[in-house]
């Protein structure tokens, strides 16, 4: 018997558009799967769906009524509503443009069905139109429901038709493809030059620069001059200002005179041409790159990082200093500690974090709260209980990125520690502690620094700086109890763990702490707060008062942080999955 040779030959290459449905077939297969197994259908689409809509139902109403006040505003209105649009599309371009960088680094380079990919018979041009679809998916789904309310609102306020909504849709589609492409060619890029896993640092701490960086020239372009017209020469200026556009060569401006345009009654198809063409232009050039320089990227992506031991006299430092917690304790802190500062990602996100808090001080520190000198008392003591309720609400979301994620962290090497002789106690104390110390020092900076700027008393002081401690703990409490219960092993970005059930969960159940805080204490010192008005005695606080405050804060604290950490013990102890 004779056997033809071409059986051994390799089959023709599918057609790319089938070979972009079939490589992303499984994808979607598996997300089904992996709900159906996990019940999300019955339990976590319906806490998914609340969360969207009252999230978009506060958004809804808020832009309404800014968007209504603005349009009441004879000639100046319109464009400030015009230009307050193109600010937010340009916000959202910086998150997709970083978020895109970071997504194809992984699509391309780092995933894990990449080997089996390449040897299937799909032609390269269906990889790529594939995995870009996927960066674009994995990048871009948040920014699209941040998005839905804003469009639902200009709708709404200018008596927007069905065809609005398909303008919206038709323009935004090659919104979301631009920085796709290009982040997709810039990693590529990148590849090129730097190995995969060493490029993935360099990715992170650029994208946490690049977001630092826009961050502060938004605060500095002082936005809010827009609505001051008394910061210009004269009329002719600030008209001529809020008509031309903002930024002629974004997507985000082509994108917001598209639809203003529509609304307006002057809609001008050059600006949709012109985000067509740059998607098209956008893609196709990724495309070439991918053609040309992809074998050779995909081969330096199996390259790995460097391994070194750096730093170790700062580590026994370190360690030197945690010598009274014990050997067990102090060498779970240590390892806490090296797993974080050895990921960028990780730790590159604290650059992100000093910025926020620079502008948030700032921001406190230009307040126009002694513009009055009958209202600044009650305007002080009104903005200290929205300091508070703004910090714990940064400290929140700081547990729900560095404590939520921490047990699901541990991923495989949990059965390691279980199967040891480890007190289960001791392993939630490291990881409650580990997180709670740098939070503590954070918030009692933030707190003391921004109380100081407004002048409060020393009382006020006192029990803001309580306040913030023991919430803090509570927080951390919270977050730790929320991630053993509901944790997420299979992924392997922490960023992602918190955008989880069990992280929307956790900031649920902070928010009502806070506010339970806050509106028991305002219930207390509400004597004190009203005295500030022009028509009332101005007094300081009471010892009474004080006195309750004190007590309502410790206690509602107490409640939510200590049930919290005895629910994250017992369940370690059960071995939760």
């Amino acid at each position: 018997m004779t056997v033809d040779a071409r059986s051994f030959a390799a089959p023709d290459p599918i057609p790319a558009w089938r070979a972009v449905v079939e490589l992303l077939r499984p994808k979607l297969l598996g997300a089904l799967g992996r709900s159906a197994k996990g019940r999300t259908i019955g339990t976590r689409i319906p806490v998914l769906a609340g969360s969207a809509f009252l999230a978009f139902l506060f958004l809804f109403i808020v832009g309404t009524k800014l968007l209504n006040a603005l349009r009441e505003v004879p000639e100046v209105g319109p464009l400030l509503a015009s230009k307050l649009l193109g600010l937010a599309l340009l916000l959202f371009l910086g998150i997709l443009l970083l978020s895109n960088l970071i997504a194809a680094l992984s699509s391309f380079f780092l995933s894990k069905d990449l080997g089996l990919i390449h040897e299937a018979p799909v032609d390269w041009l269906g990889v790529y139109g594939a995995r870009l679809i996927e960066t674009l998916g994995a990048s871009s789904w948040m920014v699209l429901l941040m998005l839905t309310p804003v469009v639902a609102v200009y709708h709404a306020v200018y008596d927007g038709d069905l065809i609005f909504f398909g303008l919206a849709i038709i323009s935004l589609i090659p919104y979301l493809l631009i920085p796709a492409a290009l982040g997709s060619a810039i990693t590529l890029v990148l590849v090129r030059v730097f190995p995969a896993r060493r490029t993935r640092d360099i990715l992170a701490f650029v994208s946490v620069i690049a977001g630092a960086l826009l961050v502060v020239g938004l605060r500095v372009l002082r936005p809010e001059r827009l609505v001051n017209p008394e910061g210009f020469r004269n009329l002719v200026d600030f008209l001529a200002v809020l008509r031309g556009p903002s930024s002629p060569w974004l997507p985000s401006e082509w994108m917001a005179q598209t639809l203003v345009g529509y609304l307006d009654g002057a809609f001008d198809p050059f600006w949709l041409w012109l985000l067509w063409s740059t998607a098209a232009a956008s893609v196709a050039t990724g495309a070439v790159l991918h053609r040309q320089l992809y074998p050779q990227c995909y081969t330096r992506a199996q390259e790995g990082a460097e391994s070194g031991q750096r730093g170790e006299r700062l580590w026994d430092a370190f360690g030197v200093m945690l010598r009274p917690l014990g050997l067990v304790r102090r060498e779970l802190v240590l390892k806490d500690a090296r797993i974080f500062f050895r990921d960028a990602t990780q730790w590159s996100q604290l650059l992100v974090l000093g910025v926020l808090l620079f502008v948030y001080v700032y921001n406190i520190r230009v307040l126009p709260i002694q513009t009055s000198e009958t209202l600044s008392r009650f305007l002080v003591s009104m903005v200290v209980f929205l300091n508070l309720a703004l910090a714990g609400f940064i400290l929140a979301a700081v547990a729900a990125r560095f404590v939520f994620p921490a047990y699901s962290l541990e991923g495989r090497t949990l059965w390691l520690l279980r199967s040891s002789p480890l007190n289960p106690d001791t392993f939630v104390w490291s990881k409650y502690w580990s997180g709670a110390i740098p939070i503590l020092v954070l918030a009692l900076a933030l707190t003391v620094l921004t109380n100081w700027i407004l002048g409060v008393t020393p009382a006020i002081m006192a029990l803001s700086v309580v306040s913030i401690v023991t919430l803090t703990l509570a927080l951390v409490a919270q977050a730790l109890a929320w991630g053993v219960t509901l944790p997420k092993f299979e992924t392997a970005n922490a960023a992602q763990i918190p955008t989880s059930v069990g992280g929307m969960l956790f900031m649920l159940t902070s928010l009502v702490s806070l506010a339970a805080v806050i509106g028991g204490q305002f219930w207390a010192m509400r004597g004190y707060v009203w005295s500030g008005l022009p028509w009332r005695e101005t007094r300081d606080p009471s010892g009474t008062e004080l006195l309750l405050a004190f007590g309502i804060t410790l206690t509602i604290t107490a409640l939510f942080g200590f049930f919290p950490y005895q629910v994250a013990k017992r369940r370690v102890a059960e071995g939760a999955r």
